[in-house]
């Protein structure tokens, strides 16, 4: 008896340890199938760990820009349309994270877990992902950073949908550079700037600035400073680029001086600074589809009071992610609350078949309504006294430019970031460009160009 109850439990054991097995496996069938179907040693689908068998990577008009054909993959014609959109559409050998190719592998493979990797007719051709980018204003974009380091991102604030997403340097995903790794000229050019970046923001950090100052401080519409082209500090200067004499903060804004926001977050302090540094979206990630972005840093632990005023400039250790400060560009156009920006539109399978839309998915609040409707109104007043409506003709923009200092006998990175007002173009934008000097002149050429060049909503 002993024996056979012995021999019970061994068959018990046996027989649980199989059902959980099974349980696992089929665990992993179901939520991780397509990424075993699509490993790189499956050599009749896969090529150098990238699909040879995929589906179409397509702008919002229908413009082809990834296929395969006989087991490759293959690119635009367009040299530029494939150079603007390497870092949404991916790489060959998958080292671009921020690629739908990469992203996507699976659902570009057509797996599910019925038929794996067939259709129903038995033929391996994979699904097709529709990007919202638009492959015009890609390329567009890529012209106008005219060789020069930078991102640029415009995004739809009422739907999520970005039109535009360029980052520099790039390369020709057809025919890589043998030197990729190794030549200067393409350092970093595996990452996307927008997404995966951060840069000292200069003078677009002045808005949180603004904003601390107004929901803290009284009578700002008011009140008076003295800029003479430098303060001292702690023994050291804060200097601004002109010497404005008595200024408003308003004007402080729309001049950019450094006296007047040095003064503020002083006066306001680090613990007010920091407060809504972090309410609107500084030390946080967002997702854009799936893809986290870097997290934007304010940090004034332990600054002296000289280096507190410089943080409310926007630099000191101040930094920024292009894509945050679109998002929050676009939480003050919606009044306060963001959309969160998307660029996979769909991806459909056999004859069609919708498998997943893109649709407008709504972020925590980054400013209360009544502090976005000042703020609207003191980026608008940028740009009708200084920087000119003929910009962006039609469109009223509200917005902020930069120059930020980066050291290193570099010359200053040129930033500006805001949004369209105006119905028929909900567009928020982030443009920054690496030792382009002034903001106005070197991003604000490339914001107005693709503004411009931007479709009506529909």
């Amino acid at each position: 008896m002993k024996t056979t109850g012995t021999r019970s439990l061994v068959l018990w054991i046996l027989t649980g340890g199989f059902l959980a097995g099974l349980i696992i496996f089929l665990y992993g069938y179901l939520f991780h199938g397509g990424d075993w179907a699509i490993q790189a040693y499956n050599r009749h689908l896969t090529g150098g760990g990238q699909l040879g068998y995929a589906g179409e990577v397509l702008d919002r008009n229908g413009v082809v820009l990834a296929y395969s054909q006989d087991g490759q993959r293959h690119y635009n014609s367009d040299l530029e349309i494939r150079e603007a959109c390497l870092h949404a559409v991916g790489d060959t050998n998958g080292f671009i994270s921020t690629g739908v190719q990469t992203q996507y592998k699976t659902e570009l493979s057509g797996y599910n877990f019925l038929t794996g990797l067939f259709s129903p007719t038995g033929e391996v051709t994979g699904h097709n992902v529709t990007l919202t980018l638009d492959s015009s204003l890609q390329k567009l974009a890529l012209q106008q950073f005219n060789g020069r380091r930078g991102a640029a991102i415009i995004y739809n604030y009422k739907s999520g949908e970005i039109l535009c997403m360029v980052s520099t340097p790039t390369f020709d995903p057809s025919d890589p550079p043998s030197d990729l790794d190794s030549n200067p000229q393409y350092e970093g050019a595996y990452l996307n700037r927008v997404l995966s970046s951060t840069y000292t923001p200069g003078s677009i950090f002045k808005i949180v600035t603004t904003a601390a100052s107004l929901e803290s401080i009284p009578n700002l519409d008011t009140r008076q400073f003295q800029c003479n082209g430098s303060i001292t500090v702690d023994n050291n200067e804060i200097t601004c680029l002109s010497h404005h004499g008595a200024i408003t903060m308003q004007e402080g804004l729309a001049k950019s001086c450094n006296i007047v926001f040095a003064e503020l977050a002083m006066e306001l302090g680090a613990e007010k600074m920091t407060a809504m540094a972090e309410k609107m979206g500084f030390g946080q990630s967002f997702e854009v589809d799936g893809i986290p972005t870097a997290v934007s840093q304010y940090n004034v632990d332990g600054a002296t009071q000289n280096e507190l005023g410089w943080s409310g400039i926007g630099q000191y250790t101040d930094t920024v992610n292009p894509c945050h400060m679109a998002i929050l560009m676009g939480a003050i156009a919606n009044g306060g609350t963001p959309v969160i920006p998307y660029y996979v539109g769909s991806v459909s399978g056999p004859f069609g078949f919708p498998l997943h839309r893109g649709h407008p998915t709504w972020g925590d609040e980054l400013v209360d309504e009544t502090l976005a409707g000042k703020l609207e109104a003191l980026l608008r007043y940028d740009v009708t006294s200084d920087y000119g409506d003929d910009m962006f003709p039609g469109m009223a923009v509200c917005a902020k430019t930069g120059t930020a200092e980066v050291g290193g006998g570099k010359k200053p990175n040129g930033w500006i970031v805001g949004y369209s007002s105006n119905d028929s173009t909900p567009y928020a934008f982030a443009v920054v460009v690496e030792e382009g000097n002034y903001g106005i002149s070197s991003a604000g050429r490339i914001a107005s160009a693709l503004m411009s060049a931007a479709p009506q909503a529909e």
